[in-house]
């Protein structure tokens, strides 16, 4: 057997291992909850919004995509994962043992919505990162693969519950930043009002200029704040194609990207 992954013998046959960064890769399954955009962008988000935080909370740290994203863009960081699913868990903590930083990232299992998961860092991170599920398990058929389900699907809860995590968790100068579903637009909003958070800044992403928004990315703080809407990011051109900013946000981790 050939392993897709020299940095781990151990790669399961049903298991890939790929490119996450220019130096830091990701085992995920080829049937289970995979990397995605929206890790990326979140990722790439609270790099250019946080300028030099000393501790990082990732809640819902499925894989450890963005943790370890983060870990690779702030090397003198201390990172903390928080994630409920054993499987997810597993995956995670073998990821940032392939990636050699285990003596500054620690992956806890744990279900973010009880208050005993949060005691890690009395005086609060300075930045806290999620990407909650949006799928409406009452609207649609949940995914039979339970690490799947619980990745998409809100089955352990809501945006409202990842910013009542968040508002828990931060420091009172921190960054909480995410995503969440573009509709109904008032949800995430209310979600950080009850948090008792603030939006501070919002963007919607489209996946082609034919597309409505299928994320809206937002950063959010305890402070008052008026909050700066851009426009969207479009992520591909009516071709397919991959637009610039599109190919900037993935080189910007390293990653050679072609236009499609």
């Amino acid at each position: 057997m050939i392993h897709p992954c020299p940095l781990d013998p151990w790669v399961r046959p049903d298991e890939q291992c790929v490119a996450l960064t220019s130096d830091y890769r990701l085992i995920q399954r080829y049937r289970g909850h995979r990397y995605s955009v929206d890790d990326m962008l979140v990722a790439r988000l609270a790099a250019s919004h946080a300028a030099h935080p000393r501790r990082i909370l990732d809640l819902g740290c499925g894989l450890g995509s963005v943790l370890l994203m983060l870990a690779w863009r702030f090397p003198r960081a201390t990172l903390v994962g928080i994630e409920a699913q054993p499987e997810h868990v597993s995956l995670a903590r073998r990821n940032v043992l392939i990636n050699g930083c285990e003596d500054r990232v620690t992956v806890l299992q744990g279900d973010l919505r009880y208050d005993e998961v949060f005691g890690v860092e009395q005086d609060g991170f300075d930045l806290v990162t999620a990407t909650p599920p949006y799928f409406d398990p009452r609207a649609s058929t949940v995914c039979s693969d339970p690490q799947r389900a619980h990745a998409q699907w809100e089955l352990r809860g809501g945006i409202e519950d990842y910013a009542l995590a968040a508002s828990k968790s931060l420091s009172q100068y921190g960054l909480f930043v995410t995503c969440a579903a573009p509709t109904p637009e008032h949800r995430a909003p209310r979600a950080f009002e009850r948090a008792g958070l603030h939006p501070l800044w919002h963007r919607d992403v489209l996946p082609k200029p034919d597309k409505p928004p299928f994320l809206s990315l937002w950063v959010a703080v305890r402070d008052s704040a008026r909050c700066v809407t851009e426009p969207p990011l479009m992520l591909r051109r009516a071709d397919g194609s991959r637009t610039l900013e599109h190919i900037e946000i993935r080189q910007w981790f390293g990653i050679p990207c072609s236009p499609r």
